[in-house]
């Protein structure tokens, strides 16, 4: 409605048959002009408009960009975080598994050293009234066993199993005794005399049945009766030591062992 009033002017001067004056003309042109500059300027401020628009939808999109760059680092960073996490408590685990062997030994060697300090600073005289030649003390457990794993160590079988042989009837009931059976056997298995080993291991299993070493024990002796082809026996062992010692470390073996046996 509006365009076609404004138009109205010129339509008269058509059906007037073009009698209208210079003036008239010259009005319509500048109505006409006017009309185009607003829509031109109409034009513009809607473009202007447009492009902050999009110049703003832009900057979210890179900031959102910005936003899932930064939590991809940090998700790649959790996760070699946690790899390196894993990867040292493997490596302090295993660490404390070795350790934990070379602590028994260190314990077993620092009671030996404190045990000969005390017997020298408690040596008595040979003989009443003699003090210029004291008569050592008899070695202690520790010292005994100590002095028995070195010549164990050193292929020494016969007077290794001489010192726990003395150790058990000096000490039967220290606390390393079953461990001292246990290497008495190893003297003899050593020395290719089986049937002894595995004799002093069933008295190791009989006599310290709740000792750590009774497991290690029967677990030798069923390594023995595997490798003389008594499978059966054998088998019964390994479930044994499975039954009767299941934290052991010889549980774990065991189950090993059963695998191979047909």
């Amino acid at each position: 409605m509006m365009r076609a009033g404004r138009f109205a002017p010129l339509s008269a001067l058509v059906l007037a048959g073009c009698l209208a004056s210079k003036g008239d003309v010259a009005l319509l042109q500048n109505h006409l002009n006017t009309m185009s500059q607003a829509a031109a300027s109409n034009s513009e401020a809607q473009r202007a408009q447009m492009d902050r628009a999009i110049e703003q939808i832009l900057a979210q999109i890179a900031r959102n960009n910005d936003s899932v760059r930064v939590v991809s680092s940090r998700l790649a960073k959790l996760q070699g975080d946690v790899q390196n996490d894993h990867y040292e408590m493997g490596r302090q685990i295993l660490q404390l598994q070795e350790l934990s062997g070379q602590g028994q030994r260190r314990v077993q060697e620092l009671r030996a050293s404190l045990e000969e300090r005390n017997n020298q600073a408690g040596v008595v005289p040979a003989t009443p009234g003699d003090m210029a030649h004291p008569a050592p003390a008899a070695p202690g457990p520790a010292q005994l066993f100590q002095s028995s794993l070195d010549q164990l160590r050193r292929g020494a079988t016969g007077v290794a199993r001489n010192g726990f042989e003395e150790l058990l009837r000096n000490y039967p009931n220290t606390e390393d005794a079953p461990e001292a059976m246990v290497f008495i056997a190893e003297t003899f298995a050593a020395e290719r005399n089986q049937v002894a080993a595995d004799s002093v291991y069933g008295l190791v299993i009989q006599r310290y049945p709740k000792s750590p070493k009774a497991a290690t024990a029967l677990y030798k002796r069923a390594l023995s009766m595997k490798a003389a082809g008594q499978s059966a026996a054998a088998r019964a062992a390994f479930d044994r030591i499975i039954k009767n010692y299941p934290r052991s470390d010889e549980a774990a073996l065991a189950k090993e062992q059963l695998r191979s046996i047909r």
